[in-house]
């Protein structure tokens, strides 16, 4: 059998990118979660820091993520 090497059509570091992009959205919404519902205890207000906190950082997390995957690689310059 003539087994070949083929090469992957994406490169590793491309796919660490997203990997800790994807990582930091999730941590970034349940640390959003956490301290809405922190601030919602404190302040007396039932659920309107623990849906708006997350939903504040789900917006700045997409703005970043479209400027980061549009940015051009560093072969592309």
């Amino acid at each position: 059998m003539n087994r070949r090497k083929q090469s992957p059509t994406y490169n590793n570091k491309e796919l660490l990118r997203y990997a800790g992009l994807g990582t930091q959205l999730l941590v970034a919404i349940g640390i959003g979660l956490f301290a809405g519902m922190k601030l919602d205890k404190w302040l007396h207000t039932s659920p309107l820091f623990t849906v708006a906190l997350p939903l504040l950082i789900l917006i700045g997390t997409f703005y970043k993520l479209v400027r980061e995957t549009s940015k051009p690689k560093n072969d592309e310059k």
